[in-house]
């Protein structure tokens, strides 16, 4: 997985591996953690990495000199040279290469377990998939592509706007109520003639409810940069499908970029989520929108996605 994400993203992701042998639980485990880097010195530090791991089911019971003869013969099969490979994997070198990094992981007091992931120095707990692992790395350039205030006033008073969000699954046209929630929908028009929709991802998709979008990164987690305030209004609420409002945090002052489109009724949403549209057109096309929920799916489908989004000032 890790090396997909490599792949995927070659310049920004750079994978450290550091060596935690549970040797309490593991007899053979700092032995493979040397068998690693003893191969490294001959540059297949990946490949007996990951031979070991696919592996593991017939070695894993061994006696640790019989898993010494595998690791030869495992060295051999990957073409290195067995002398040297048997000299390094237990030289004072290769040893205090794995001893440092216990203990260096021991100073970050964080549990004595693996596998662990630890994104950018901070520990990680949360979905490992790929396509969640790539919705990291968007996350962590959005500050570089967003905003330091809330942007200037660009509507204009008397005038309506409406915005066709062209997606994988077709177009979704969405009158905007300019009148009713200009700071909404101002926000709204403004990050999209900058481009800050285009290829995002419809990210939380459930049935019967909403279909979430507006976070670059997908993760949900994605902010422009700037928040505001709610606007509510006591005639306006999400009372039927296709009511489009702003999502936002604990907090009413979080409006940011993302937003849903509600699936069916969702009263319980009145009073506390700006709505600041409806959809007039393409109501079939949010209903045939992929459904996805981190929370609950063991495995994400591929998002559907916001391709452009286009206004038309009337």
């Amino acid at each position: 997985m890790l090396a997909q994400l490599s792949e995927a993203y070659p310049n920004e992701v750079r994978i450290v591996i550091r060596d935690l042998p549970l040797n309490s639980i593991h007899d053979k485990a700092s032995l493979a953690a040397q068998a690693t880097h003893a191969a490294g010195i001959q540059g297949k530090f990946m490949e007996v990495h990951d031979a070991l791991y696919e592996k593991q089911a017939e070695w894993s019971q061994k006696t640790v000199d019989d898993f010494k003869l595998y690791l030869s013969e495992l060295a051999g099969e990957l073409g290195l040279d067995v002398a040297q490979f048997e000299s390094d994997l237990t030289s004072d070198a290769v040893v205090k290469i794995v001893n440092d990094s216990i203990a260096a992981y021991e100073k970050t007091g964080l549990e004595f377990s693996t596998p662990n992931l630890i994104i950018n120095y901070l520990p990680y707990g949360g979905r490992n998939d790929l396509e969640s692992l790539k919705g990291l790395v968007k996350l962590m350039e959005l500050p570089a592509r967003g905003f330091t205030a809330c942007p200037p006033t660009i509507i204009e008073p008397g005038k309506t706007y409406e915005a066709t969000l062209k997606t994988t699954k077709g177009d979704i046209v969405i009158e905007l109520f300019a009148d009713k929630a200009p700071t909404t929908v101002n926000s709204f028009i403004y990050l999209a003639q900058q481009g800050w929709f285009d290829n995002v991802p419809f990210h939380r998709v459930i049935a019967g409810f909403v279909a979430q979008t507006g976070d670059p990164s997908g993760t949900g987690l994605g902010s422009p940069g700037f928040n505001y305030g709610v606007e509510i209004q006591p005639d306006l609420g999400f009372d039927k499908a296709g009511m489009v409002g702003m999502a936002r945090g604990g907090d009413p002052a979080s409006n940011g970029s993302q937003f849903f489109i509600t699936l069916d009724a969702v009263t319980d949403l009145n009073g506390q989520y700006t709505v600041f549209g409806q959809v007039t057109s393409g109501m079939d096309v949010v209903a045939k929108l992929t459904l996805r929920d981190a929370q609950r799916d063991p495995e994400l489908a591929l998002a559907d996605e916001i391709i452009s989004v286009t206004i038309t000032e009337k």
